[in-house]
């Protein structure tokens, strides 16, 4: 079981253990702190390889820079090397086609290191948004079992209640044949959860 899912569990073993509010069968009493705490642990738990892959994507700009600082300086390099080449006299044209090798060669390591550096970053970006998507998904289905579940056993206690109720208006009615029970019907549809400060 993952940590949120033991939380989970936790708020629902809170919930079944609050009290029902006074003249009530629905409603129930919530102690607003503790569930604040609760909440608040749960947004705690949340795995740490969401952050990391968020802070990776944050770094996606600086992941780049560097790459092209990369190549900057290599370029930067080549260009000194030409240079140094021409300006020996005695091979000037070798040493000038020389240097535009180097230098085109400096420039396709260059752009493929920053080809690299984007796609990196791309990769990283979407691997941490699939993985946060699928952490997310999972959250949201063991939220909406917990909510199932507990609108399950509202609807079974309230059709226990109205049992209970309907037999006890019977039984008035065999000991008042001649008149109707003062009894009022109890609404089945009022499931609202009121907070206690």
């Amino acid at each position: 079981m993952s940590k949120i899912e033991q939380l989970i569990g936790e708020i629902e073993e809170y919930i079944d253990g609050c009290k029902l509010q006074p003249f009530s069968s629905t409603k129930i009493i919530v102690d607003k702190a503790q569930l604040e705490e609760l909440l608040t642990e749960l947004r705690h738990r949340t795995p740490d390889e969401i952050k990391k892959y968020q802070k990776i994507l944050n770094n996606k700009d600086a992941i780049i820079a560097d790459a092209r600082s990369q190549a900057d300086s290599m370029i930067s390099q080549a260009q000194a090397e030409r240079d140094r080449i021409i300006n020996n006299n005695d091979i000037i044209q070798t040493a000038y086609q020389k240097a535009n090798e180097i230098i085109n060669q400096a420039n396709a390591q260059a752009q493929e290191i920053v080809n690299k550096a984007v796609e990196d970053a791309n990769s990283i970006r979407e691997g941490s948004i699939a993985y946060t998507d699928d952490q997310l998904n999972n959250l949201e289905i063991i939220l909406s079992s917990a909510l199932e579940n507990t609108q399950s056993r509202y609807e079974g206690l309230m059709q226990v209640l109205r049992s209970s109720y309907d037999i006890v208006r019977e039984n008035r009615k065999e000991l008042h044949p001649e008149q109707e029970p003062v009894m009022e019907d109890i609404p089945m549809d009022d499931t609202t959860v009121t907070s206690e400060e």
